[in-house]
């Protein structure tokens, strides 16, 4: 019941695009990310109470080379989509790996969740490449852990639970520019409108 309700409010998860185009396929997968990234965020918050009122600072824990929106093409879009994507990546391994030292396994819904973003994001980063290999054009999907800020142990168990939120909110924010981004590149293509 709980499912048919969730599905009836957000109907674009339900929806992918007619034909089965690449683009198409690839924002249904970025579409589906950003709801499981916003379902772990929510899990997160509820096992730990202390964040509902946590205001992260700092700015984003994950920044690709800057390409000017309005000057890149599509192509340039989507590439640098790719390499957030691969940060987004390396820290959400970094968390998987943290969080099972310090803890081993936690409840099994949000293991579970943790799993299949992780292998939604894995298949994003396939479908990315996908769409942007060529000849000369050669696209990584494994994670890029360089550049990617980790907690240095000074902040104890709290400074980890900080940092994993973090993490969660980066994957959040990247989850949904992708869905956008991806479904621009998507029209730009000929592709139909996606709701």
């Amino acid at each position: 019941m709980a499912d048919l309700e969730q599905r009836e409010q957000s109907p674009a998860l339900d929806s992918p695009p007619p034909g089965p185009t690449q683009t198409g396929r690839a924002v249904s997968i970025a579409r589906l990310l950003h709801h499981e990234c916003g379902l772990l965020l929510q899990l997160y918050k509820e096992k730990e109470s202390f964040l509902s009122s946590y205001s992260p600072d700092g700015g984003r824990m994950v920044s690709p080379s800057p390409v000017p929106q309005e000057e890149a093409s599509g192509e340039q879009r989507v590439e640098r989509l790719h390499a957030a994507l691969r940060q987004c990546l390396g820290l959400l391994h970094s968390v998987l790996l943290k969080e099972e030292d310090e803890w081993g396994e936690q409840e099994e819904d949000y293991e579970t969740l943790k799993k299949n973003v992780r292998h939604r994001l894995e298949h994003l980063l396939l479908s990315t490449r996908g769409l942007l290999e060529g000849p000369d054009t050669t696209l990584e999907v494994t994670p890029d852990h360089q550049g990617t800020e980790e907690p240095d142990g000074a902040g104890g168990l709290f400074g980890l639970k900080v940092w994993t939120y973090r993490v969660l909110l980066e994957l959040h924010h990247w989850a949904d520019h992708a869905a956008e981004t991806l479904h621009v590149f998507h029209t730009e293509r000929g592709g139909a409108a996606v709701l």
